[in-house]
């Protein structure tokens, strides 16, 4: 695992944020090299107590951060917040910019007292008619079209993870490289907006086209209109799902051999890929039947050999077994204050072809407050009024 490859080591980035969006940007800053600073209010960040699939939030974004608690009801808290961001390169926020204001963050006086600040803000929408309205990620798959495409029809269904939020956040740390250059010749920053909409927008921008090239809406996924002769879900002997594409000719004529479907090869109306593809009504099934009647394993090593496109219908669970995930570099070990360990996958490239660490610990809340806040000249007193409530609460 490579820990020498940290480009951005030296850049110093506030982070403000909460839920996905906002943290992984500053997660991905951070397995970049970056020191990752996160603001906290007292009580600290709601997402540290999230329970069921909102359980991971907070440790798996906020992996290798340093936590600083400040109050910012407080004249004291903000001042601090102030100080702190003089020290910085990059401030990552995902609130709303009246929220901001009240705590001391607005933007517009940002951009002038610290003209070499980067502002990466993570918004619900951009700029414009949507711009001050509240926006999930479910919102925005339904708001875009992503929903329809995704489930049956007259059952739109979100996509199986907090896709635009993570991919949205990978655009704000996208954008921030793209400044960070921009300021080795101009010594000025920018201010940034990601939005979530516009993010999830550019998801389904292959089905406006269509529509748009076309005249035609396209038919959600699980109805739309096949382009290959095989391109399914079947069941194996063994009781397993396995999804089985032939895409081209060599792979049609390679899985109608090993399953021995010799009078689909010697059928006059499929020898053509278009007659191929409009008699899936009835080969499907045959195809089907042939699957069905072999050990997943059997076919995993074929379809390997053979170079077909395959997969086992895999949980994300799974992913802890699957020897691909875990080779050296596939995942990274994170621990959490408590002691516990998580594991969880590292960035999905390599350099010089070795995967990055990724990861680092969770921090405790309030952990890095004195430290931090004492390199900037804040002494026992005005830290403690810095922190405000954290402090009485202790």
């Amino acid at each position: 695992m490579d820990q020498s490859f940290r480009p951005l080591e030296g850049i110093r980035v506030v982070e403000m944020s909460h839920m996905i969006m906002g943290p992984s940007c500053g997660m991905f800053l951070g397995m970049l090299g970056a020191e990752v600073i996160k603001v906290e209010p007292p009580e600290g960040d709601k997402t540290r107590n999230l329970t069921g699939m909102g359980r991971p939030f907070f440790p798996l974004f906020n992996r290798g951060k340093k936590s600083v608690q400040l109050d910012l009801k407080s004249e004291e808290g903000r001042r601090a917040l102030d100080a702190l961001l003089a020290t910085a390169d990059v401030f990552v926020e995902n609130f709303r910019d009246a929220s901001l204001s009240k705590m001391g963050a607005d933007l517009d006086e940002l951009r002038t007292r610290h003209p070499r600040l980067i502002i990466a803000s993570h918004k619900g929408f951009l700029s414009g008619p949507y711009q001050d309205r509240t926006a999930l990620d479910e919102v925005v798959q339904m708001m875009t079209g992503l929903a329809y495409m995704t489930g049956p029809t007259g059952r739109p269904l979100r996509v199986g993870s907090s896709a635009n939020d993570i991919m949205g956040g990978l655009f704000g740390a996208f954008s921030v490289l793209a400044v960070l250059m921009e300021r080795k010749e101009t010594g000025k920053g920018r201010s940034l907006r990601v939005g979530l909409f516009e993010n999830c927008l550019l998801l389904v921008a292959q089905h406006m086209v269509q529509f748009e090239l076309e005249g035609t809406n396209p038919p959600p996924m699980p109805e739309r209109t096949f382009s290959w002769p095989v391109y399914d879900i079947f069941d194996t002997a063994d009781g397993r799902q396995m999804f089985v594409g032939a895409v081209t000719e060599g792979q049609w004529t390679a899985l109608c051999q090993l399953l021995g479907l010799d009078e689909l090869l010697a059928d006059p109306g499929l020898q053509a890929r278009m007659d191929q593809i409009d008699a899936r009504a009835r080969t499907i099934p045959i195809v089907a039947r042939a699957i069905a009647s072999r050990q997943s394993e059997q076919l995993a090593e074929a379809f390997e050999k053979l170079g077909i496109p395959y997969s086992p219908i895999a949980k994300p669970s799974d992913m802890y077994s699957d020897p691909h995930v875990m080779r050296p570099g596939g995942l990274a070990t994170s621990r959490l204050p408590d002691g516990q360990s998580f594991r969880a996958p590292s960035l999905p490239f390599d350099v010089d072809g070795i995967m990055l660490t990724g990861g680092g610990d969770v921090p405790a809340l309030g952990q890095d407050t004195g430290a931090v806040l004492g390199s900037l000249g804040l002494d026992a007193e005005a830290i403690g009024k810095a922190q405000g409530a954290a402090r009485k609460a202790a």
